[in-house]
């Protein structure tokens, strides 16, 4: 009986941990400015908008969770220039991903405008 219990529990916490991780929270600050930005996850990544940061960085979050040898979070940012965006930063991570203590799965990110000496900060979390 006590045996069946502990099972029950530990499934039950197994399948919350699996609930906790469906979605990925970057907390991002740029001029002064924070704020957050969710992903859920996507059939495909041609799809996912970017979110504009300020008048010059462009922001955006892909969570593939299927199929699992793609599983991954990945984090562009992009400089808005005159004829098109410009890639100038990108992580992947494995998804499922693991918060740390600090900073949740990717630490804390620096990204610098090339032309205007400005920074964005972010980090991300699994939740």
């Amino acid at each position: 009986m006590i045996r069946s219990l502990l099972l029950i529990a530990l499934a039950a916490s197994l399948h919350g941990n699996a609930q906790a991780a469906s979605k990925v929270v970057c907390h991002v600050t740029y001029g002064g400015a924070a704020q957050r930005i969710e992903a859920q996850p996507v059939a495909s990544p041609y799809k996912v908008p970017v979110v504009e940061i300020g008048s010059y960085f462009l922001f955006r979050i892909v969570l593939q969770t299927a199929p699992r040898e793609l599983a991954a979070a990945k984090i562009y940012t992009y400089a808005d220039q005159e004829d098109s965006p410009v890639i100038i930063h990108q992580a992947s991570h494995p998804w499922p991903a693991a918060n740390r203590r600090q900073y949740g799965f990717t630490g804390l990110q620096r990204v610098y405008e090339p032309m205007r000496d400005g920074e964005l900060e972010y980090w991300c979390e699994a939740r």
